[in-house]
């Protein structure tokens, strides 16, 4: 899948992949792509529940991978 920017935030532990993504997501264009690659357990519930409460668009994700992967569009596209 094509994207726009990129996050690495493997390694992290909840709330931060999360927080990392709103920072990057913020200079962003709506409808622009974020990957967001990412270990932390918690993430496969943070990242779905923070592009819904902020109206983001959770293009695609592969939770089975190894960092888990997630695509995001920004909202307002």
């Amino acid at each position: 899948m094509d994207y726009d920017a990129d996050l690495d935030a493997t390694g992290l532990l909840c709330p931060l992949p999360v927080l990392k993504a709103r920072k990057r997501l913020q200079a962003l264009a709506a409808g622009q792509i974020l990957r967001v690659t990412a270990d932390d357990p918690a993430a496969v519930i943070d990242m779905p529940h923070f592009c819904a409460e902020q109206g983001h668009v959770l293009v695609a994700s592969d939770v089975d991978a190894a960092p888990q992967v997630y695509f995001i569009a920004k909202r307002g596209a």
